[in-house]
């Protein structure tokens, strides 16, 4: 049988022989790595369709281990960002955790004692080699159980076309995102802002404007603080001069999801919006001229920018630490680490593949943004509260900004089902 036909019948019956493998796969040896056991994974989608989906990726990642340690086999199963968390935790809970996973949030399954830490699944090479600033944010109690899959920064984008006949120029504060927009209404521009605050990723949208607002997710010793006055201000400001205006397009930002507000950019249908690294990719393909600015502020560009990691973890519930550790480790050499981030044109994670990149000219429209992670601020990943909160979010922040919707009620709210959520754990 075909090695991608025999991987994807496995993932198939998976869950039907679960129960059946767990007594042969819990006696295999793991300590020593050896036996034949096979790791179950579930990652995380960062493709925009079927030509260009993860599972791909993984597969080629998991053919190669294979061939290299006879005895483990890999399975992975890529869901949507839109449903992977919510999928891991539903594992979870049932008592039928992956074996990894990487996903947006760690640190509520660290906290359970749920998964292994870095030293006891890495190689020492591998462990090390990780940037410090991710590293630091992968920590819980002072041990890294976060491991940093990909990061990116986060910029604004416009297209350079849409700007020209209009006679604009680039964005630098909150008045020009206006002002923009507007213009680019009149001319009949689908989006003149694209504001997905939908459940996709909206807690990464909102943590980008409230930094761009001079607020955050934590104040200063990092405490939730997500109805500030800064923070009040900020949706306040996104109502009534953004949405309230009619300039965000015609699907409501509550219902919009990045997904969709990406894929609209390539059309040359949105004026500006925030992105990462892989829209550039995507909408340059299509033929749409990019350009890209710091987030503008209230009174000029946003100093620092919003930084994003992705996290891989292993889980205990089998036992396959050692299985586990040889699979990571395989996953994070320069090769796979690069070949992701070519893929998706997003940052690496590690110091040598960070540097290569650096070196490196055919990556010249990724060195502003990898300059930018050292010093960008990252969501509160190390906080065991931080899954529920940014769920919490996903859902509810949209309605900030809808007809009738009060920004200060919605962040108050959020505010106290953070603190709650922290203060439980």
């Amino acid at each position: 049988m075909d090695r991608a036909v025999q991987r994807r019948f496995v993932g198939l019956t998976a869950a039907v022989a679960a129960l059946g493998m767990a007594a042969t796969l819990s006696g295999c040896g793991s300590d020593a790595g050896g036996g034949d056991v096979t790791l179950r994974m579930v990652a995380a989608d960062y493709g925009t369709g079927e030509a260009n989906s993860s599972q791909k990726y993984w597969d080629g990642v998991a053919e190669k281990f294979e061939q290299q340690n006879p005895g483990i086999d890999v399975e992975v199963s890529v869901y949507s960002w839109k449903d992977v968390d919510r999928k891991v935790a539903e594992m979870v809970k049932a008592d039928e955790a992956p074996d990894i996973a990487q996903i947006g949030a760690y640190a509520d399954y660290a906290e359970a004692g749920k998964l292994y830490t870095s030293d006891e699944m890495l190689a020492i090479r591998t462990g090390s080699n990780f940037l410090p600033s991710l590293t630091d944010a992968g920590k819980v109690d002072g041990d890294i159980y976060g491991l940093p899959f990909v990061a990116s920064t986060r910029l604004l984008f416009y297209n350079k076309g849409l700007f020209a006949k209009a006679g604009l120029g680039a964005p630098q504060t909150w008045d020009d995102i206006e002002s923009d927009a507007a213009a680019l209404k009149q001319r009949g521009v689908t989006y003149p802002f694209a504001l997905p605050l939908g459940q996709e990723e909206s807690q990464a949208e909102t943590l980008m404007w409230l930094l761009s607002g001079g607020g955050g997710y934590t104040d200063d010793v990092g405490n939730y603080d997500i109805d500030s006055p800064a923070n009040i201000e900020t949706f306040q400001w996104l109502k009534s001069h953004l949405v309230g205006k009619g300039l965000t397009g015609p699907v409501a930002p509550g219902k919009l999801d990045r997904a969709q507000a990406f894929e609209a950019f390539t059309k040359g249908d949105v004026g500006m919006l925030n992105g990462h690294p892989t829209l550039m990719q995507e909408a340059e393909k299509n033929g749409v001229d990019v350009g890209m600015v710091p987030l503008p502020g209230v009174n000029g560009p946003t100093k620092g920018s919003m930084g994003v990691a992705d996290w891989m973890m292993g889980f205990k519930q089998n036992g396959h630490a050692a299985e586990i550790g040889k699979f990571l480790d395989f996953a994070y050499q320069d090769e796979n680490v690069l070949a992701f981030a070519d893929r998706y044109d997003l940052l690496p994670v590690t110091s040598t593949a960070s540097e290569e990149m650096a070196a490196d000219k055919k990556h010249k429209a990724l060195h502003e943004f990898l300059t930018a992670l050292p010093n960008s601020t990252l969501p509160p990943f190390g906080k065991t509260s931080w899954a529920k909160v940014s769920e919490a979010i996903k859902g509810e922040i949209g309605s900030a900004v809808e007809p009738g919707g009060n920004p200060e009620n919605v962040l108050v709210q959020l505010s106290t089902q953070a603190r709650q959520a922290e203060s439980a754990t």
